[in-house]
């Protein structure tokens, strides 16, 4: 989606001036693109990895070295994730960069691959679209630059695959064809990318009506193969990874509702989403039907609300649920806004005054996007100072091989494991699932589930993996899990006697323990 660039003069000749400025015009936009991915890649690359994706590629590196997925790592999300942060820790292996020096770059590499390809398929149906580089331009700088530090999280990256399938919607009711090899790509892109966040099938259906309602109903190929490509890797699950079902699910729905958000407090959290969303929904209704303009605002906004129900049912507030659903009305308003300014005709005062509703979430999606990227930089500029690096630099003079920390922040874990190389002392990435054990023991009356014994499996990986190093994070309200573990296993209380706090990296108490190994197992009954 982008603002068309003005013509030439009329005084001027065709051809030679005509190609020239087309030329520059596209120079400037690929420019554009240029200096947006570098600043991009100079954050992401210099600043410390998020956490969630360092998680990730360290699960796949584990995985690849031949440990069971969802036995000897605990994960909850599908296995699709982990094959495919696979692929960038094994050309991190051929080629001796990092997995993070790999990823990143194969990431952004994707989202403007994707950009392109919509950025061709639109054009043509609508005079937004007239300039394929302007086009390209925006929607790279939306996909690069709006994530922020989350940038490559799972919502990210079905964006990226989902955008093109979008795309041919579009063109599909402005009566254009696509080409069956485009089709078949789209579609599978598109299951493959909801598959990833399986509740975000939502958005596929959603489109569907939508254009169902633009045009009339019509059966269309990409979204029969989105749904076999979708079915077809639900059942290499049930081939390859029972285990995701059999372990990872039922864990999943018994003790991922300690982290939940309530409904109330995710919609003030949302409010400037929920603002988009609602003005979109005005800019479609008062959009004349059956221009292109329609189209597109439909098929956009109908995605934009049904990503947001899909985040509401997630129940988390964090900021990378939104993703979806904010990257859909950025697009739809970036689109309103440039399609009112090549409108000629009357009524131009209601116009402008529509367009200063469209500008006020916009000009609110700008600033809070520049706050994250600026964020970026400056830990980009100066990572010693981030928490992780200094975790860094004491596990290297401490010359400690095994690390554990007490937290549910998974960043006190993954990126400074991936980094420094030390033996992760867990199955679990942090104590979420601790912290979701005694959730669950609280709504069940005091008595935690069976089936699924954390407390236990906590204390046998910190035995058997004895870390030399533990971090406990007890700021703010956060749990204070040695103390709740020591309470549940004498064996544990007895080993965590021998660890004396050694540091205080910011707010963090960092303990060392004393003497050599852990002993036996004894106390863990």
């Amino acid at each position: 989606m982008s603002f068309s660039f003005p013509e030439a003069p009329q005084g001027l000749a065709p051809g030679r001036p005509r190609l020239g400025a087309e030329l520059r015009r596209s120079v400037i936009c690929l420019g554009i693109v240029a200096v947006t991915l570098a600043v991009v890649l100079f954050a992401l690359l210099r600043a410390p990895m998020k956490d969630d994706l360092a998680w990730l590629l360290w699960v796949a590196g584990q995985w690849l070295r031949g440990q069971e997925l969802y036995i000897d790592l605990v994960e909850v999300n599908p296995p699709l994730i982990i094959w495919l942060s696979a692929i960038p820790v094994m050309l991190a292996d051929l080629t001796g960069l990092t997995s993070k020096q790999v990823a990143l770059p194969m990431i952004a590499a994707a989202a403007l691959g994707s950009a392109w390809t919509v950025a061709g398929l639109l054009r043509g149906t609508s005079p937004v679209f007239a300039h394929r580089p302007a086009t390209f331009a925006a929607i790279a700088s939306v996909l690069l630059v709006m994530p922020g530090v989350e940038f490559g999280q799972r919502e990210h990256l079905m964006v990226i695959a989902v955008l093109p399938h979008l795309a041919l919607l579009i063109r599909t009711l402005e009566g254009q064809k696509a080409s069956l090899g485009m089709s078949l790509g789209a579609g599978v892109l598109a299951g493959l990318g909801v598959a990833l966040k399986p509740r975000y099938v939502l958005c596929l259906g959603a489109i569907e009506l939508a254009g169902w309602l633009h045009r009339g109903f019509r059966i269309r190929l990409a979204p029969l193969v989105a749904g076999i490509a979708g079915l077809l890797y639900l059942a290499s699950i049930v081939w390859f990874v029972p285990a995701f079902i059999e372990r990872a699910v039922p864990l999943a729905l018994t003790l991922y509702g300690g982290t939940d958000t309530g409904p109330l407090q995710l919609a003030r959290e949302s409010w400037v989403l929920l603002l988009g969303l609602a003005t979109c929904l005005v800019l479609t209704w008062r959009t004349d039907r059956g221009g292109a303009a329609s189209g597109v605002m439909l098929v956009l906004t109908a995605f934009a609300a049904a990503a947001t129900v899909a985040m509401f049912m997630d129940g988390k507030n964090w900021f990378y649920h939104r993703i979806p659903a904010l990257m859909a009305v950025t697009f739809a308003l970036v689109f309103w806004c440039a399609d009112v300014a090549l409108r000629r005709g009357p009524r131009l005062r209601f116009r402008m005054a529509l367009l200063a509703l469209a500008m006020i979430p916009l000009t609110l999606y700008v600033q809070q996007t520049s706050v994250r990227i600026y964020e970026r930089l400056v830990l980009a500029v100066e990572p010693d100072q981030t928490t992780e690096v200094r975790l860094e630099r004491l596990i290297r003079r401490e010359k400690v091989r095994s690390y554990m920390a007490f937290s549910e922040w998974i960043g006190l874990g993954f990126p400074v494991v991936n980094n420094t190389n030390v033996t992760w002392a867990s199955r679990f990435d942090s104590m979420w699932a601790l912290r979701g054990e005694i959730w669950r023991a609280r709504q069940d009356g005091g008595v935690a589930p069976d089936e699924w014994p954390i407390r236990h499996w906590v204390v046998q990986d910190f035995m058997e993996g004895c870390p030399d190093l533990v971090v406990v994070d007890r700021r703010g309200e956060a749990m204070n899990y040695p103390a709740i573990l020591s309470q549940a296993n004498a064996g544990f209380a007895a080993i965590w006697a021998r660890y004396r706090q050694i540091a205080v990296v910011d707010g963090l108490q960092v303990y060392r323990r004393q003497g050599e190994g852990c002993g036996d197992s004894a106390g863990l009954g």
